[in-house]
């Protein structure tokens, strides 16, 4: 009998619609898993439902079991939780995350699921994907104890950048964004705030995650001498410009990038995406980490939140997905 799932689809740039399809056969080590919960990435989510992919970028920016091609039509997404129905007999009814696309149930390798701590709960479990880019974000800044840090842009990448960067003792995090709402979110994650009015100088560590020029910039500004400043913002097909003619080489400025697609480099000898999947998934214990998810709706309502994500986002910050079996967990 072929099992069928809903899967969300952007049919054109700005345009995404809900599609029926038959699952891949099932073959040797497969697990089929029902999905509870899904996260939107807003910032390269809606970059790529909006169609600004640069050509050069469709190659590494493919999502693990993405279908179709970039710009569209495209099934796109990384952040599924859900529950194993067939598989080994170890993870059958285990809750499981996915690097998967927004879709009612599916099939994948037994290796590609990532099973859940006893301690989280499914529905927070949609932040793990943003929280392992947190975690690689704050490795390639090579945090020292004491140091003053600051990070640009509170949407969720930048939120968990500065709670996790709160945690390193001694540390003082100082988090900046031109919504003054995100005071309370700030507290509550360990770290102050600041409007880019406000922003303090002469940072040990900056790390960039706003997604707009402005905040580079910024960064700049408020980078002390010698200090490291980690982009971890993605433009899409934005042109970006910078003022490097003004104290960037007298402060001997270092700009670096960061992606979650590699290791950072001081971690690559022993540490694999596993292995960092399995810390971020660890750290979701954190009960205060709810604080994250700002918004919540059906999955079949997915095509018109996406839109309205890109075109107004608002306060968001975590928008998940809920679908049929999720209402019970």
């Amino acid at each position: 009998m072929t099992v069928k799932a809903r899967s969300f689809w952007i049919a054109e740039a700005g345009r995404g619609e809900i599609r029926d399809e038959p699952l891949t056969p099932a073959r040797p080590g497969d697990v089929t898993v029902r999905t509870l919960w899904s996260g939107i990435s807003r910032g390269t989510e809606t970059l790529v439902f909006g169609g600004r992919v640069p050509p050069s970028e469709w190659d590494r920016m493919r999502a693990p079991f993405q279908s179709g091609d970039f710009p569209a039509p495209v099934k796109y997404g990384y952040s599924s939780v859900g529950v194993v129905e067939e598989g080994p007999d170890e993870l059958v009814d285990r809750p499981v995350f996915v690097l998967h696309p927004h879709q009612t149930r599916y099939r994948v390798p037994a290796e590609a699921v990532h099973l859940l701590p006893k301690d989280i709960p499914s529905s927070r479990a949609v932040l793990a994907a943003n929280l392992e880019t947190a975690i690689n974000g704050v490795w390639d800044a090579a945090l020292q104890v004491g140091d003053r840090v600051t990070v640009i842009g509170g949407g969720a990448v930048g939120c968990l950048v500065a709670w996790v960067a709160a945690g390193v003792p001694g540390c003082t995090v100082e988090l900046v964004d031109v919504n003054p709402a995100r005071v309370s979110i700030a507290q509550t994650l360990g770290a102050r705030f600041a409007t880019p009015e406000q922003a303090s100088v002469d940072a040990d560590v900056v790390i960039h995650a706003s997604g707009v020029p402005a905040g580079l910039e910024l960064a700049l500004r408020v980078a002390g001498l010698e200090a490291r400043v980690v982009e971890m913002s993605w433009y899409g097909d934005r042109v970006v410009s910078l003022p490097l003619g003004g104290p960037f080489h007298a402060r001997r400025l270092t700009i670096a990038a960061s992606q979650v697609g590699r290791i950072a480099p001081s971690r690559q000898a022993r540490w694999g995406t596993r292995r960092r999947m399995q810390l971020a998934l660890t750290l979701l214990a954190n009960p205060i980490l709810d604080a994250l998810v700002t918004g919540e709706s059906d999955f079949e309502d997915l095509p018109g939140v996406m839109a309205s994500l890109a075109s107004a986002p608002g306060d968001t910050l975590c928008h998940r997905i809920r679908y049929a079996d999720g209402r019970r967990d």
